[in-house]
């Protein structure tokens, strides 16, 4: 084979060669071009599902805070909104209880003689109730403070008087020392309904009643410090 022929097969194959190694590489290409996207960033929980095996998440990668700043705020709680006023229950049916040294209550709940009166129902077992018992007393003369004549009266639905007389007779001198009380029966059936509450309700109920005696507000749980505000401004609280 002459040199000119040899040099000519050379070259072909030399470009044989290099095609063979420019297609293998736009394969690897193509591959990877069917790999699913890496995770948009701020996808949250999705990204967990859609990242490819092995990827890191977005979520997985922010740190605490960035989490806790984009986390929406809850919104305040809407107390008392879209109620009509109704009058005030009859005080029959209560029984004045007082722990021994205790100042007595009035023999009746005076309603509509011109000043704010919040009742609370509650009982002896209910652990909520006795946990907001602070908070209601302190909310009342921080009220006082603020230019709001308001009385507190709590309403005991203990099914034994006994065992609220255990509980006035526990409690510090800053505590609840005094409740009424209203055992089952018609009576008490009588003030949840008149309230627009069932007889089988969860404790704590909070009822309060405007200087005129309508009751303006009904409250069905526990109340929280970020209630406060909202309470303030029914009663007219000086800010």
């Amino acid at each position: 084979m002459s040199s000119a022929r040899r040099s000519g097969a050379a070259g072909r194959a030399f470009m044989a060669l290099a095609l063979t190694a420019g297609l293998a590489g736009g394969c690897d290409a193509d591959k990877k071009s069917d790999l699913p996207p890496p995770p948009t960033p701020g996808q949250g929980r999705s990204n967990a599902v859609t990242a490819p095996a092995g990827a890191a998440t977005a979520s997985a990668r922010a740190p605490a805070s960035a989490t806790a700043e984009a986390a929406t705020p809850a919104a305040p709680r809407l107390l008392c909104a879209g109620q009509s006023p109704r009058p005030a229950p009859s005080s029959g049916g209560l029984t004045a209880v007082a722990a021994t040294g205790a100042e007595p209550l009035p023999a009746h709940i005076g309603f509509g003689v011109g000043k704010w009166v919040w009742v609370n129902f509650w009982a002896a077992w209910c652990k909520p109730c006795m946990e907001e018992m602070p908070r209601l007393l302190g909310w009342q003369q921080k009220l006082r403070a603020a230019g709001v004549l308001v009385d507190l009266a709590f309403i005991s639905i203990d099914d034994d008087e006994r065992q609220l007389s255990r509980f006035l007779e526990a409690q510090p001198g800053t505590g609840v020392r005094a409740s009424y009380w209203l055992p089952d029966g018609p009576h008490r059936a009588g003030w949840l309904r008149s309230l627009g509450v069932k007889e089988t309700t969860e404790l704590p109920v909070h009822a309060i009643a405007a200087p005129s005696g309508q009751v303006t507000c009904v409250i069905q749980g526990a109340v929280e410090d970020s209630d406060y505000p909202t309470i303030a401004a029914l009663l007219g609280g000086k800010k």
